[in-house]
This record gives C-alpha cells, sequence and structure tokens, in this order.
C-alpha cells in the first residue's frame, strides 16, 4: 500500500494432486513421458464414453480442504465448464460451480512486516486439467503441438478473497500454502512439471484524496475507486508473481494517471508476464462466469460426505505447520527464526531436531547444529535428512560431549566434519583427529607453568584487565591442542585469585 492506492490481490493457484492415475480414468498422471502416449477415449472425450470419479483424488481435496479450515458441504455435484481450446478435446472441461467441495476457510500468514494476516479461502474445488500446447520457436517456422498427457489430471484450485496487499504478501501466502500442501503430502508442488500453478487477479483502489488532486473533482466520497481487475498468467515461480504483480501495480497506477478517468467501467483484462522482458502482455479481455455456460455434468453422480469420513480425514493431518511452529517456540524456547527454519525444511527435518534435542536434553543446541551444521551438509552433498550420515543420536552424542568438556568448544566441528566423512560416531571421530580428554591434574600443571612464566598477565588480571589472559590461552593452545580454552580460562584465573587470596 502507498498513500497513493492499495494494491489488492486474490490468487487462483491449481495444485494437481498426487494420484497415480487421472480424475475420470485409469491413465498416468507421470510426468516426462513422450506426448500423448498417457491418454485413452475418456480422456480425450471420445463419443459414448462414461468418466468415473477418482475416490484417493477426492480425498486427497477433502484433505487440502481441511488443512485450509474449509466447511465440507455433504453434497457436491461435478460441472461442465464449456470454452474451446486445442489442448481441451471435448470443448469443455469437467470442474465444479455452485455447490463446490469446500468453501470459507482461511490460512495464517505472517506477513514480510511481521504481521500476522488471515488470507480467506474463498473456495476450493476439484477440476480436471487441459491438454499443454508446444509452440515451435525456431525462426520461420510457426507450427504449434498439442500433447495431451496432461488432459484429465486431477488439480485441486484454491480460490481466495482478495484479501492480499501486496506483491510480497502474495508471495508470503504461496511459500506458506506450497508448505501446509507438502506437509500433508497431497502435491509434490514441483512447479517446474506443472504442479502448482497460480494465476492472480490484482487491481488498485485509488484513495479518494488522490483522485481529486489528478482530477480537480472534490466531493465527500468515501469509497476508493478501483482500476479495472487484471488477471495475470504464465508465471512459473513464486518469485516471478512477486515481480509480476510489482510491474502490473505499477502499470495501472500509470494507466489512470494518464488518463485520470474512472476506470471501474473498462472490461476486466487477462495479461500474460513475460519474465524475460519483465511486463506483462495484453491476452485477451477476461471471461465471467456466464460465458462458461456451466450446466451439471450428466454423466457423474453427486457426491456425498459424511461426518465420519470428514473426522476420519482431520485426524490424519497430524501437526500443520502454524501449530509446529508454535509449539518448538513454547516448548522448546527457540527463538521464531529458528522454529520457522526449522518448520520450512519439513516434516522429516523437524524429526530429526526433536529427537537430538531429547536425547541432548538441550533444544538449542540441537537447533543450533541442525539449522547450520546440518543443513549444510545435506545441502553440499546433494541428500536428504534420511541420508545423512550422522544419526539424531550420533549428533546428540557430540553436544553431550561438548558440554562436558570431552570436546574443546573449537574443535567441535571438526569433529562433526569427522563424523560424516568416516561416518563413525563422535569418539571415533575425537580418536581419528588426534582430539583426547585432558586430566584435570594435567591441565593443573600446565595452568601453574603459564603463570609462572607469565607475571605480568597475574599483575594485569589483578589490575582488572582479564582479559590480559587471553594470551596465555593461546600459549595453552600451542602446547596441547586438546585442553579447553574455556576451561584454561576459569583454571587460571582461580590460581590467580588463589595467590591473591581474593578475587581478581
Amino acid at each position: 500500500m502507498t498513500e497513493e492506492f492499495t494494491t489488492v490481490i486474490g490468487l487462483e493457484v491449481h495444485v494437481q494432486l498426487a494420484t497415480a492415475s487421472k480424475l475420470f480414468c485409469r491413465c498416468s498422471t507421470k510426468f516426462g513421458a513422450e506426448p500423448n502416449t498417457q491418454t485413452c477415449p475418456i480422456c480425450i472425450g471420445m463419443p459414448g464414453t462414461l468418466p468415473v470419479m477418482n475416490r484417493e483424488a477426492f480425498r486427497l481435496a477433502l484433505k487440502t480442504a481441511l488443512a485450509l479450515n474449509c466447511e465440507i458441504p455433504p453434497f457436491t455435484k461435478w460441472d461442465r465448464k464449456q470454452y474451446y481450446y486445442p489442448d481441451l478435446p471435448k470443448n469443455y472441461q469437467i470442474s465444479q460451480y455452485d455447490l463446490p467441495m469446500s468453501h470459507q476457510g482461511y490460512l495464517d500468514i505472517s506477513n514480510p512486516q511481521g504481521e500476522a494476516r488471515r488470507v480467506r479461502i474463498r473456495r476450493a474445488h476439484l477440476e480436471e486439467d487441459a491438454g499443454k500446447m508446444l509452440h515451435d520457436e525456431l525462426a520461420g517456422k510457426a507450427d504449434s503441438f498439442i500433447d495431451l498427457n496432461r488432459t484429465g489430471t486431477p488439480l485441486l484450485e484454491i480460490v481466495t478473497e482478495p484479501d492480499l496487499r501486496s506483491p510480497a504478501e502474495a508471495k508470503t501466502f504461496l511459500t506458506e500454502l506450497k508448505l501446509l500442501l507438502t506437509y500433508i503430502a497431497v502435491s509434490d508442488c514441483n512447479m517446474q512439471e506443472g504442479s502448482l500453478r497460480v494465476d492472480a487477479n490484482v487491481n488498485l483502489h485509488i484513495t479518494p484524496q488522490q483522485n481529486a488532486l489528478r482530477t480537480g473533482h472534490f466531493s465527500h466520497q468515501s469509497e476508493p475507486l478501483a482500476t479495472p481487475i487484471v488477471e495475470v498468467k504464465n508465471m512459473n515461480s513464486f518469485r516471478a508473481v512477486e515481480r509480476a504483480l510489482d510491474y502490473e501495480a505499477q502499470r495501472q497506477w500509470q494507466v489512470w494517471q494518464e488518463t485520470h478517468q474512472r476506470l471501474g467501467d473498462v472490461p476486466k483484462q487477462t495479461r500474460g508476464w513475460d519474465d524475460a522482458a519483465g511486463v506483462t502482455r495484453g491476452q485477451r479481455s477476461k471471461e465471467e462466469s456466464s460465458d462458461y455456460r456451466y450446466f451439471p455434468d450428466p454423466d457423474l453422480v453427486p457426491v456425498t460426505v459424511s461426518p465420519e469420513e470428514i473426522s476420519e480425514l482431520r485426524a490424519s493431518l497430524g501437526e500443520l505447520p502454524a501449530v509446529l511452529r508454535r509449539r518448538l517456540e513454547t516448548d522448546f524456547g527457540l527463538t521464531p527464526y529458528d522454529a520457522d527454519v526449522l518448520v520450512n525444511q519439513g516434516r522429516a527435518v523437524v524429526g530429526y531436531f526433536l529427537e537430538v534435542a531429547h536425547q541432548s536434553g538441550d533444544a538449542k543446541a540441537a537447533a543450533n547444529w541442525v539449522t547450520q551444521d546440518v543443513l549444510r551438509a545435506l545441502k553440499d552433498r546433494g541428500i536428504t535428512i534420511e541420508q545423512m550420515p550422522i544419526s539424531s543420536g550420533g549428533l546428540a552424542d557430540l553436544i553431550q560431549k561438548l558440554k562436558s568438556g570431552e570436546i574443546p568448544s573449537p574443535r567441535a566441528r571438526e569433529v562433526f566434519q569427522a563424523m560424516l566423512d568416516e561416518r563413525v560416531d563422535a569418539a571415533a571421530a575425537m580418536k581419528s583427529i588426534g582430539i583426547a580428554a585432558v586430566d584435570e591434574s594435567e591441565l593443573n600443571v600446565l595452568c601453574e607453568k603459564l603463570l609462572a612464566a607469565n607475571p605480568k598477565t597475574i599483575a594485569d588480571v589483578l589490575s582488572g584487565k582479564t582479559q590480559a589472559i587471553g594470551a596465555l590461552i593461546g600459549q595453552a593452545k600451542k602446547l596441547n591442542p586438546n585442553v579447553d580454552p574455556s576451561r584454561v580460562r576459569e583454571l587460571c584465573l582461580q590460581l590467580i585469585q588463589a595467590q591473591a587470596g581474593g578475587t581478581p
């Protein structure tokens, strides 16, 4: 939002559900097959064929709707959405119109400013996907090809209310939604493969004051003026969504400034995002629901949902990201940042952390090691947490040895690296890199020898310059790299205090 206008954004998110077969036939949904090899008479609309609903697709859609706090009606039906396009072989799409399978939900987010925001979900409904157009972009050619492998793939369309107020907020919402979908395992959300696609509706609400300044017409009108709604398509990443909406908001503002006119009566428009050029380009006027001539599909029976089925699915959701963040903060004392980093890595990483925290008895140390060293190791090696060479028990043992002083603090990461490389426990790693426990009496003799050789350090400490002890720590490390610097400091101060007969 600026002083001149408010950006108003609503999203339409299409999520491919993780089923092995399509929504109304048995064709595979596997990505990457040769074009037109995963089709049958049903999904390409041959006369006389009859669709049969994929029950698993409906179950996954219902699970998602519950995670989004939607209301679930006991009765839903199928409709035909009619339009003509080369990749739609039936000339209609089986979807849902006036009786969707869920509606009136919400997803809570924390926007980029750290403010709690509730984004309302208008509806989440099932529909089948269309095919894919492939365009030959070689110079001198204008060929287009059609691949119908995606035709009939089950999609859940999630439609938000226009509650988002900035492109950055839209990106935050999409990030949280994707995390939720992966937590409940309903989709892989791979945007590169088309498993998650986003269309955005955006317009500006011009403040009455700005309108008066531009037009010279002052009134007591309290409602803001609105630019026409533009639907933006062809965005293949969350970053692209943010960039496209940033551009589109500024484009609409510039148009309004140039025309100084009320734009509410201008037809709605669909524009495509050109990521390389960083601009949106006009495609067509935006359709209204009446343009699709919806009517109930005569070949599919309505679907009923029982309270028992809803209860069973609700119980299967597990701990969702927002709840898990709060638990990590309240029960384990983590900072909001650490909790967010862990939760954003997924259930498996959170589970690994919980095991380390429980076995080591130190949740903060466990969080530090997991969010820094463990995640770095996963990234560098290109592995998942399930493939991590150091078990949760092994990392907990490392933390305990570090706390007890068996491993000097500066060498802890050496031990961690050896455990990674050699796939051994902490004790074996310590042995392989030459770390041995230093006996307390041996350490005491070493400190006495250092103090005897450095009387000036004793005088400096007694005069209040306790930082002078740092020079002794460096000497101790040279004499024995296995000593714990903090213990050397502590013991030297105790010896100086004993010699002086009081607190230095």
